[in-house]
């Protein structure tokens, strides 16, 4: 390369991989807007058995560990708290929904993350529960702002809009659902989603999965609860509908009694099957997308995976890479 890697983004995906250049003394520039993103509004949730099916994450056996000793570290590193280890409880509203839980707690991939050391009364409203082990989340908002100031420190941030214009090989294009809407890589699957931070009095040992949300306790007596999904109206504007059915969660999860203190929206990139995508493109930028609502989980390992591809021209998995074209593989 004659000239630095340009890394375009500094959300999630393009701060993980700028991490990953400094830490190799890859020359390199990161630009970003400054305008935010569904990194800064994200609840940066990992729970290790997700959806109405209560099948594990994708890959989570290789992901998992790697992404929670990286933020670990990268905490001690900055003097900052970014990855909180928290219990899921998961709940059940119904017999239908118990029952489909329960004919998979002896299969292995399910087995290895229940925790049967924590005792918990079943909350009022739902007809079972479980408590998984391995879940937590980032606080990204922090993450963002502590690695910025870095990126500054280190002189490689530019704050803007980059100019696309033709085909550079040099770029890497990490700008989300942005890119996504834009066409980057033809279709996708990006949904708007909106989040509440709310302050009440209630118990904050587990994080609390059910009733089509989540709730994540924060500390000091905060609380985000989410999430909607809304697949025609891309923005990033709070709707009087979003706050009604989050408020709905909240209740089911939480209590009556809360006091919200913060309502944001935030598009997810999400391309096939909800996975994450690195590679080249027809255009002749490398890509770096599709985190969706697992970013927490993927970006720290995709983005050392894409450097050893870029810098090193190692491959790793071909369910996860594209090359030359902007057909997204099924």
């Amino acid at each position: 390369m004659n000239q630095p890697w340009r890394i375009v983004g500094q959300g999630l995906a393009g701060t993980c991989l700028g991490l990953e250049f400094l830490t190799r003394g890859i020359p390199f520039r990161i630009v970003d807007s400054g305008k935010g993103g569904s990194t800064r509004v994200a609840a940066g949730l990992i729970n290790p058995l997700t959806g109405k099916n209560f099948h594990p994450s994708w890959l989570i056996e290789d992901f998992h560990p790697y992404a929670v000793e990286y933020f670990e570290k990268l905490g001690e590193r900055f003097g900052v708290k970014f990855w909180h280890a928290m219990p899921v409880m998961r709940l059940a509203e119904t017999e239908k929904e118990w029952e489909k839980i329960s004919s998979k707690l002896e299969t292995p991939e399910v087995s290895r993350w229940l925790d049967s050391e924590r005792d918990a009364q079943t909350p009022d409203g739902f007809v079972g529960h479980l408590i998984l082990r391995g879940g937590g989340w980032l606080d990204t908002r922090r993450f963002l702002d502590v690695t910025r100031a870095y990126f500054h420190e280190q002189g490689v941030l530019d704050i803007g809009d980059e100019k696309l214009g033709i085909a550079d090989p040099s770029r890497i294009l990490c700008e989300g659902a942005r890119g996504l809407m834009q066409d980057q890589l033809g279709s996708h699957r990006c949904a708007k989603g909106e989040i509440l931070t709310v302050r009440a009095q209630w118990s904050e040992e587990f994080i609390k999965i059910g009733s089509g949300g989540w709730l994540i306790p924060i500390g000091q007596g905060l609380f985000r609860v989410g999430s909607t999904y809304e697949w025609n109206q891309l923005d990033e504007v709070p709707t009087d509908a979003g706050l009604a059915r989050i408020n709905e969660i909240a209740k089911k999860l939480g209590g009556g009694d809360f006091q919200v203190v913060e309502h944001v929206a935030g598009i997810r990139p999400i391309l096939r099957r909800s996975q994450p995508l690195i590679g080249k493109s027809a255009a002749g930028n490398w890509m770096f997308n599709g985190l969706g609502s697992k970013g927490s989980l993927y970006a720290p390992k995709m983005a050392a995976m894409l450097a050893d591809w870029m810098i090193d021209g190692v491959v790793a998995n071909a369910d996860f890479v594209f090359q030359s074209s902007n057909e997204i593989p099924s």
